[in-house]
This record gives structure tokens, C-alpha cells and sequence, in this order.
């Protein structure tokens, strides 16, 4: 079981370590970029823009303040919300405890950022028309995957559990 526990985990961590790397990998190019031109202002496409900027708050710039006490204060509920979500991965089944990793992979490198850097770098902006939808970066992209696939998960497991119970 100790063995069959230590794959599990080194294989979490594993993915965790993928998602923090391919984060920092584009947010690396996306700031060489800034400091070689100035800006990042790239249009791909009429959906996708690459724009950089820099988030105080937490995700997609909600909670964004001035103050460093906030930001201070903003940083250690997240360090905290991290041990949490590490101790459910491994306390959870395979699948489940898979989905808290991928959550962790994405935090963990918003978190790097925000003790780094201060703010964390922003740059996919997603936008039809004249609406703009968030600017946000990898690290979001596998947090809002991770929160989404735990969502089905719970409400899926549950409604098994129900049906198995009557």
C-alpha cells in the first residue's frame, strides 16, 4: 500500500511540476518580450491577444488593491488554501487527488509570481467583439480546469452515492 502510495504521489508531483514549469516557460517569453520591446501587444488572431500586465489581486485581477498589508494578507490565505488543497490531493482517490494537483501545478505558479515578482503577469486575452473577457495566463487556465473538473466530480460522485445508497 506504502509503495502503491509513493507512485501516486511522485506522479502528482510530477504533473505539478509540469503545469508550474510550462507556466513559468511563458510567462519567461512573455516578459523577455516586454523588456526587449518595451510592450507586449500582440494580435493572434480576432479572439486571442497577447497583451502583458500585472495582477495584484487574485485571479483573472479580482481583489486587485494598492495596499501591501492586503497584498500580504491576500498571499498568506493562498499559501494557506495551497497546504489545504496538497493535503485533499493526497488524501483523495486517484482522479480526485489528480484534479487538486493540476489546482496546485496552476497555484503554485501564481504564487512564485506574487512572491517574485509582486503581481502577477497576465497575458492571454481572450475577447469577441468590443467584450474583453479577463486577461489571464497558463497558471489560470489549468486552476480554472482543475476547479471545474472537481465541480463535475463532486456533483457526479454524489449522485452516485445517492443512488447506490437507497
Amino acid at each position: 500500500m506504502t509503495k502503491f502510495l509513493n507512485k501516486k504521489i511522485f506522479f502528482y508531483f510530477l504533473i505539478t511540476l509540469l503545469i508550474f514549469t510550462l507556466d513559468r516557460i511563458s510567462k519567461i517569453y512573455i516578459i523577455n518580450i516586454a523588456e526587449t520591446y518595451g510592450e507586449v501587444d500582440i494580435y493572434l488572431n480576432q479572439f486571442i491577444n497577447i497583451i502583458l500586465v500585472w495582477n495584484t489581486g487574485i485571479g483573472f485581477g479580482l481583489l486587485s488593491f494598492e495596499k501591501q498589508f492586503v497584498y500580504n494578507l491576500i498571499t498568506l490565505i493562498i499559501v494557506l488554501v495551497n497546504f489545504v488543497i496538497l493535503y485533499l490531493g493526497v488524501k483523495s482517490n486517484n482522479f480526485k487527488g489528480l484534479i487538486f494537483f493540476v489546482i496546485l501545478g496552476g497555484s503554485l505558479g501564481n504564487l512564485f509570481d506574487r512572491l517574485y515578482y509582486s503581481a502577477v503577469p497576465d497575458f492571454i486575452d481572450l475577447n469577441y467583439n468590443d467584450f474583453h473577457w479577463f486577461i489571464f495566463n497558463v497558471a489560470d487556465i489549468f486552476i480554472s480546469i482543475g476547479v471545474v473538473c472537481l465541480i463535475f466530480v463532486e456533483l457526479f460522485s454524489n449522485k452516485e452515492d445517492k443512488l447506490n445508497a437507497n
